[in-house]
């Protein structure tokens, strides 16, 4: 009895074994078709194991910052206004002492629509990037479904008749792919970049719109100079008419004396009207700048000089470009975006494993569909590789290789272009400066050359083309000063834009600092009043142009 009973437990013991050695058997298996799909996924993809382990587990190349030429100093600093040793300002318009100027990049900032475009379009972007990292977690839902089906005759259907109905309906059905080879983190690397790259974007936005205030700002200062000094030579002309009007009446001189002085008073009144074209223009500009509906906006900035440049110009190094430009920036980024959309196409290279569920009821009739006989629960690993799609796949690798040496370059060309930028406004900044300090000198011997001719046409030692002559000479001259005072303040405003001065005065940190998606002011009903048309009041004339007719 005992002889059988050990038997028996020998043979039980036998068989546990051997189910025991079959289970091992299948799990070294399983490890070992893993190790095989892994060592073969790698063989014909671009990434060694080494390099994948190194990486984080991700294939494909990690992000190195490009390679970018830039001149160690600007050409212009050999100017004794350019330095280059100090850092630009980054409020940079406050420095020419103007309210007015201050609060119009104050408004425009707040209320600009083309800011608030953009910064929109970041808020869909960071969406975007959000998706992104949504695709690490499994794609969870809940199913309803109702089917009517037709068996085949020849394929018979056990417990179910040749037409049937099939009910299913669960709480919970995911899907869920593995992330062994790095591909969705790679894309929400890719989509991190693109999201910093749309911030520079909003960046870029404000750094044009503080430049185009400033140089539309400056643009009205000098058209109302410009109307200045016509009207105080339309004044001066007029006062001339009528000394040669009464020299003929008093027969001194002939008729042609008179028809002249008409000529050339009707010569200086005739620009008048393109010069207020312009200083409308800028007004509209302005406005538009503001987010208000086009307007005189002078009742708001009223009259003033063309702001005045400062004695020096700090610009700092070429190298800080790379750092403060936001297109630079932006272009950087999109390396590093498309950078990692090379690991994202090489994962399509190597096996995937995905695991698929169901949690729920499923029955042929919906009266039992809810029974505890029809509870159902399926978890399917799914092993998927696209070896047959191999030309393919290799192809789009290739491509993404290509578009990142494409975007390498236009990084590199982007830096160049800003490089340039600067350096055209630096030599506009110190030409125009140079310029205007010659004229005024001509406008000054111009003003006294008026003088002392009038003096000599009283007298009757000279004839009035003399009269004529120096008082167009002068009208020519002080609209070229106006001109190259309004230049001058403009090619430095071009430079404090290649500077990107701006976006870094409204943020905290300016390595990396938010961007705020500026609040939508309520549409204005009508013209504010601070833009309303007013009566047009020329200024005042400064006492050093004045002429004594």
């Amino acid at each position: 009895m005992f002889g059988t009973r050990d038997a028996a437990n020998a043979a039980d013991d036998s068989s546990r074994l051997k189910t025991s050695a079959r289970r091992g058997a299948t799990g070294l298996g399983r490890l070992g078709l893993l190790l095989t799909l892994l060592a073969a996924g790698m063989s014909s993809g671009c990434t060694s194991l080494s390099r994948w382990w190194a990486n984080g587990f991700k294939v494909g190349p990690n992000y190195a910052e490009p390679p970018a030429v830039v001149s160690e100093s600007w050409e212009s600093t050999n100017d004794p206004r350019i330095r280059g040793d100090q850092q630009p300002l980054a409020a940079w318009w406050t420095q020419f002492n103007d309210p007015a100027l201050d609060g119009l990049v104050q408004t425009a900032v707040e209320q600009n629509l083309d800011l608030r475009t953009a910064g929109h379009r970041l808020l869909a972007v960071q969406a975007e990037r959000n998706v992104a990292i949504g695709n690490l977690l499994p794609d969870a839902r809940a199913v309803g479904a109702y089917s009517r089906a037709q068996i085949s005759k020849n394929l018979p259907a056990v417990g179910l008749g040749s037409l049937f109905d099939f009910f299913a309906i669960g709480p919970l059905a995911a899907s869920w792919e593995i992330e062994f080879w790095g591909k969705n983190r790679r894309a929400i690397e890719s989509a991190e970049a693109e999201l910093e790259a749309s911030q520079e974007d909003c960046r870029s936005v404000q750094v044009l719109l503080v430049s185009d205030v400033a140089a539309n700002y400056v643009q009205l200062r000098g058209y109302q100079q410009r109307i200045e000094f016509a009207r105080e030579n339309v004044r001066i002309q007029q006062e001339v008419l009528k000394l040669a009007q009464e020299r003929f009446q008093n027969g001194i001189t002939t008729e042609l004396d008179v028809q002249q002085a008409k000529a050339g008073l009707a010569e200086t009144e005739a620009v008048l009207p393109p010069l207020d074209t312009g200083l409308r223009q800028a007004s509209h500009r302005l406005c538009i700048l503001l987010g208000s509906p086009p307007g005189d906006i002078i009742t708001r900035v009223g009259t003033g000089p063309i702001p005045t440049a400062p004695t020096q110009l700090a610009v700092g190094i070429p190298a800080e470009l790379l750092r403060r430009r936001p297109d630079v920036r932006k272009a950087e980024r999109q390396v590093a975006s498309q950078c990692a959309q090379i690991g994202v196409a090489e994962a399509d290279l190597y096996p995937s494993l995905q695991l698929l569920g169901f949690v729920g009821y499923t029955s042929n009739s919906s009266g039992t569909l809810f029974t505890s006989p029809s509870f159902t629960g399926i978890i399917a690993p799914v092993l998927q590789w696209k070896i047959f799609n191999y030309y393919k796949i290799k192809n789009n690798v290739r491509k993404q290789e290509a578009l990142l040496n494409a975007r390498i370059t236009d990084y590199q060309q982007t830096v160049l272009k800003a490089h340039g930028e600067v350096e055209d406004a630096l030599v506009g900044f110190v030409n125009s400066g140079n310029q205007a300090a010659r004229l005024g000198e001509s406008v000054a011997a111009a003003r006294t050359s008026v003088n002392i001719v009038l003096g000599q046409y009283r007298e009757g030692k000279v004839d009035f083309n003399r009269v004529q002559n120096a008082q167009w000479t002068m009208v020519k001259q002080q609209d070229q000063l106006a001109v190259a005072n309004m230049e001058t303040i403009l090619s430095l405003i071009r430079v404090y834009r290649g500077l990107a001065g701006g976006w870094v005065a409204f943020c905290e940190d300016s390595q990396a600092a938010p961007v705020a998606v500026p609040a939508a002011p309520a549409a204005p009903a009508a013209v504010p009043a601070a833009l309303a048309v007013p009566a047009t009041v020329p200024p005042a004339v400064p006492a050093e142009h004045a002429v004594t007719p």
